[in-house]
């Protein structure tokens, strides 16, 4: 069983995103956490996540590698600041800039892992680069700028 992700204590209010938000009935449910000193998440495209017959649409991948890069921004401050998941005030991070390289096709109907490393962590911004592995061979990388998200989107 998949331990328990960050997205699992993100505030109500803050878990409609259609990656990672718990809430989003129709969305992917993303969740990020530690693996030794990476993170890693996992999805499996379902059929209708094609591009052309046999392989994952590159739109799906650059939405996985952002909401696992959002994750893994939240997983690292918390470390950093010496916190657990879940403590207050809560985490919660979104992206400012997002770079994907698709290195080979990535095929559909087998499970990704992604997997992150943190290349940066200085004050309200965190840089990581998320890998996607399908049958242990990378077909994608991102790199991610993430910010803490703005008291302004987190007011309803």
């Amino acid at each position: 069983m998949e331990p328990k992700g960050v997205q699992d204590y993100y505030p109500e209010e803050l878990s409609y995103c259609y990656g990672c938000g718990r809430l989003n009935e129709q969305g992917h449910h993303l969740k990020s956490y530690w693996d030794g000193e990476e993170t890693l998440a996992r999805f499996t495209p379902k059929e209708y996540h094609i591009a052309v017959p046999g392989y994952v649409y590159g739109g799906l991948i650059a939405s996985l590698i952002d909401c696992h890069g959002t994750g893994t921004a939240a997983l690292a401050t918390y470390r950093s600041e010496g916190r657990e998941p879940g403590s207050l005030p809560p985490l919660r991070f979104v992206t400012a800039s997002l770079q994907v390289d698709y290195l080979r096709p990535t095929p559909l109907g087998i499970e990704l892992e992604l997997k992150g490393k943190i290349l940066e962590l200085k004050g309200r911004k965190v840089i990581s680069e998320i890998s996607v592995f399908a049958n242990g061979t990378v077909t994608a990388r991102g790199k991610l700028v993430a910010v803490r998200m703005p008291d302004s989107m987190q007011s309803k």
